[in-house]
């Protein structure tokens, strides 16, 4: 429609998308290659929206039901408009203005004392267990797997992940290790078991913390497994190990420095800490509008140059990082194959905006890792250099004699429990 030449014209270069307006008027972009794709938007005032503020207003609109597909799918509509971005999103009205402002105003909404940080953790980890159940692996692995063959499950690639990542620690038997961020436990339950280890895991989330800790009495580790609702700032043991996994999106650009010294506080001179993160590949920024208003409130994946200063002034250096490219892509098709297979069971839990908003949100994650710079990276630190082995031939020894483990007291077992 012609309201949204502004935006939709610079946009949609290669490729072909049909938009018809309130009227049923078609509007065609792109240069007519490929499968003609049609989107109806059902108002006017939405398409205004949409001119004013994309990034924000796509999303909303289809949540509402204000967008609809028409021909082919949402994710191939969405697919279509990140290959023609790219990295470099095209100018057109109001967009740098608003670039500006959320930049310029990033440090505000990314501010995360304690008790906020709490409420935006409750946000979205404290919703029904059972939707969590229907669309991630039987351990909760809620981050980016390690899928190493195309035809792996769910199951397959997160067991992989958590192999992956103890390989890292170099862990010795009867270790003490902290993991930051623990989730519903898996990993830290994982950890003590394969290295008879003493673990703490950290969480935000009320119903995390019940969970993990009901796992922990189930498997029989309670006495070296605990899980605490704390704060990371809070935290004022001491470690041989200390692991963080998904959870440094949620610190916030003001707190980079607060986190990496809790690191390096927590951690014994020859320890060695992992913190595994999503990132951006074109630098620092700010987080989509949409995202952090339904889905991840006070939320940030940053780049590796906001992140490595931090590290520096904390005193801790760096001694291996791992970039993982599209192994998230994969993980979040996989999430999204499940949802769909479950979304009546979800849209009985919820409703069907519910299920249109997650719908968006793995579809356009997923996206951006496949085409806007989006990765995972894996630091490795320490305080002394000398810590960890010169060459990566560790992780590849450690991963040949420890296949990838069923998960510990799966959450399937828990959930038949409850």
């Amino acid at each position: 429609m012609a309201l949204l030449d502004p935006f939709l014209k610079p946009t949609i270069q290669r490729g072909t998308l049909v938009v018809f307006d309130p009227k049923g008027r078609p509007t065609l972009y792109g240069d007519g290659s490929g499968p003609q794709l049609a989107v109806r938007i059902h108002h006017t005032k939405t398409a205004l929206k949409i001119l004013l503020d994309p990034q924000l207003a796509v999303g909303e609109a289809y949540m509402e039901g204000k967008l609809t597909i028409e021909s082919g799918t949402l994710y191939d509509v969405i697919d279509l408009a990140f290959r023609n971005v790219g990295m470099k999103p095209p100018k057109y009205p109001f967009s740098g203005l608003t670039e500006r402002l959320r930049t310029a105003l990033r440090r505000l909404a990314q501010f995360n004392p304690a008790g906020r940080s709490r409420n935006n953790v409750a946000h979205h980890y404290d919703l029904s267990d059972r939707l969590y159940d229907l669309f991630l692996d039987a351990d909760r692995q809620y981050s980016c797997a390690y899928v190493m063959d195309p035809s792996d499950t769910i199951e397959t690639a997160q067991a992989q992940k958590k192999r992956h990542l103890a390989a890292k620690l170099l862990l010795k038997p009867g270790q003490k290790i902290l993991d930051i961020g623990s989730g519903w436990g898996g990993l830290g339950l994982y950890l003590s078991q394969i290295a008879s280890g003493d673990v703490t895991g950290l969480t935000l989330s009320s119903e995390q913390h019940r969970v993990s800790n009901h796992r922990a009495t189930v498997a029989g580790l309670a006495d070296q497994v605990r899980f605490k609702l704390q704060d990371y700032r809070a935290e004022g043991g001491l470690y041989d190990r200390i692991i963080s996994v998904g959870m440094f999106e949620h610190v916030g650009v003001n707190h980079y420095d607060d986190y990496f010294q809790t690191v390096a506080r927590c951690l014994k001179d020859d320890g060695v800490a992992l913190i595994h993160s999503i990132g951006r590949g074109d630098g620092g920024g700010h987080t989509n509008p949409w995202i952090s208003k339904y889905i991840f409130p006070g939320g940030y994946c940053p780049a590796l140059s906001e992140v490595i200063p931090a590290i520096e002034r904390a005193g801790l250096i760096i001694t291996d990082i791992e970039i993982l490219r599209l192994h998230y892509a994969e993980t979040l098709r996989l999430w999204r194959e499940r949802f769909n297979a479950n979304r009546d069971a979800i849209r009985a839990l919820y409703d069907e905006r519910f299920c249109r908003m997650w719908e968006f949100y793995l579809i356009t994650s997923e996206l951006c890792f496949r085409h806007q710079g989006q990765m995972v990276f894996q630091i490795q630190v320490a305080k002394r250099t000398e810590i960890v082995p010169i060459t990566r031939d560790y992780i590849t020894e450690f991963e040949s004699v420890h296949p990838p483990a069923r998960a510990v007291a799966p959450l399937e077992d828990y959930s038949r429990a409850a």
